[in-house]
């Protein structure tokens, strides 16, 4: 029974990331949640209080999985520069899948000075971000290949970095673009760590 819960669950907030892809957070209602995942209302408000709380769990969910994937992804290198090609490797996915979680993420962030739980949400995400940032520092710096004054600083830039480059890409609208914004992005934070070769 639980698993079967877990899964409607998961199927509602499916449907609710694709719902906000296509028509946009303010216009999503939780009858079009119901009908993106193919069930009846009543079934998402089983699940769910409302719409707020629909995307408070769809924000946590997709966040976790975000963070989850990117530390799986610089666990499986040594070095630092590897660990950080790779996390690169991670957040840059791919043109349709960055575009999709920045429509809604964006969004999302338009909503988050009136919901506490959604600035927690982000915060959590952000620190999880950093954490990433600051392995890959303390890992470089071990190599001796970073020099890096403030760790904490620098991981924070890192981030800054990514989602900045992300968000510039996704206003030129050329996917095309997405691998150059990559690379750069990748030279970029090299250069905040004063990378040695």
């Amino acid at each position: 029974m639980e698993k079967k819960a877990k899964q409607r669950r998961k199927q509602i907030l499916k449907a609710a990331f694709q719902a906000a892809i296509e028509k946009g957070y303010e216009s999503v209602t939780l009858q079009d949640i119901a009908n993106y995942a193919d069930v009846s209302k009543g079934v998402t408000n089983y699940y769910f209080k409302n719409k707020s709380d629909v995307f408070t769990q769809l924000f946590e969910w997709l966040t976790t999985r975000i963070h989850e994937k990117e530390a799986a992804s610089i666990s499986e290198h040594e070095t630092a520069v590897k660990k950080l090609e790779a996390y690169l490797n991670c957040v840059f996915s791919s043109p349709e899948e960055n575009k999709n979680f920045y429509r809604v993420y964006l969004d999302f962030l338009a909503q988050v000075k009136n919901n506490d739980s959604y600035k927690e949400i982000n915060l959590k995400f952000y620190e999880n971000c950093w954490s990433i940032g600051r392995d890959i520092i303390h890992q470089g710096l071990k190599e001796g290949i970073f020099e890096v004054d403030d760790v904490e600083q620098t991981s924070i830039s890192i981030r800054c970095m990514i989602d900045g480059s992300l968000i510039q890409w996704l206003m030129r609208d050329d996917d095309q673009l997405h691998e150059y914004y990559r690379t750069n992005c990748f030279e970029s934070i090299l250069k905040i760590l004063q990378y040695k070769k």
